[in-house]
């Protein structure tokens, strides 16, 4: 699979990585043994970026894929996030970065973190105390990169200014195009990379979606606007759409949502995530789709302004 470059340290990523958020909480019932499968298959098919959180599972998530990648674990990049209590709340004391990034190279059972990113800002501690701190990590030889998550242009400037940033983290897809787009212009000035996680909208643009009555109360897709009863029916005209679009040239929806977002710019990762092998197959073929100035122009209209209701609310 073609290799991306992400920032201007050194970091690689195979153009579809892996997102392992679903292997440990947030999209229903798992299954450890068909999560593993499902890892290694994406390994197997190419691709080399695999990015989890503390946050997932709260440590489950990364002993999970620690363990599927401890084979291949020289042949593979790692990346993981700290920065949220269990209440959800956003934490970046400094200490407790110190202490959630030495539990995560346990977790991972690792030597060294590839990427490490705060997951989300903390409006009590200054962007470039909590760079500082984990610049320690890069110091050390226990981080290779550090990245953000979920920042403003502000934030991503002021952390640069720390430590060089070789990639931001940040939802963007065909449904989530509004917060992400315009700090385009900012990662090329700086010479940062994205990786866009839930690049299929949180499985809207999966070609698997069902009704809200589908979805387990845990299923944390039962509270995003893109579900909601006044916006259910417009979204899914709009997959439909896509879905034609998609037929017309041999793909899946979720191909041409993938070969969109890599089409958009070269320093562009999204993370598709299944605990699913044979759909992990599927999003990683999206690596081979071609998408014409027509496609694009087509998709353009189809989703002039994304997904309907917004990204959150």
């Amino acid at each position: 699979m073609e290799q991306r470059t992400l920032g201007t340290q050194g970091l690689t990523a195979s153009a579809i990585g892996y997102g392992a958020m679903g292997t440990a909480v947030g999209y229903g019932p798992t299954d450890d043994t068909q999560s593993i499968t499902a890892i290694r298959r994406a390994h197997e098919l190419g691709v080399t970026h695999f990015d989890t959180a503390e946050m997932y599972g709260w440590g489950e998530g990364e002993k999970l894929l620690g363990h599927a990648l401890g084979p291949i674990r020289d042949e593979v990049t790692i990346a993981t996030k700290f920065g949220f209590t269990p209440a959800f709340a956003p934490n970046s004391q400094l200490n407790h970065v110190r202490e959630v990034v030495d539990n995560s190279l346990r977790n991972l059972n690792t030597d060294v973190i590839d990427v490490l990113y705060q997951h989300v800002p903390d409006p009590s501690v200054p962007i470039e105390d909590v760079v500082g701190v984990m610049k320690e990590f890069v110091d050390a030889g226990k981080v290779k990169y550090l990245g953000l998550s979920n920042a403003n242009a502000d934030t991503v400037r002021r952390a640069h200014a720390v430590h060089p940033i070789s990639v931001l983290q940040n939802e963007y897809s065909l449904f989530a195009l509004h917060d992400t787009a315009p700090l385009l212009p900012v990662l090329e000035e700086l010479g940062i990379g994205l990786v866009a996680y839930s690049p299929l909208a949180r499985g809207f643009l999966s070609g698997a979606v069902k009704s809200r009555d589908h979805y387990t109360a845990d299923d944390f897709r039962q509270r995003l606007a893109w579900w909601k009863p006044e916006n259910f029916d417009a979204n899914l005209a709009i997959v439909g759409k896509l879905t034609e679009l998609a037929e017309s040239k041999g793909a899946t929806l979720s191909q041409l949502a993938l070969a969109w977002l890599l089409a958009q710019k070269d320093y562009i990762v999204p993370i598709p995530g299944s605990r699913n092998p044979d759909r992990v197959a599927q999003n990683t073929a999206a690596a081979d789709l071609t998408l014409t100035a027509e496609d694009l122009a087509c998709i353009a209209e189809i989703a002039s302004d994304g997904g309907v209701g917004g990204r959150l609310n």
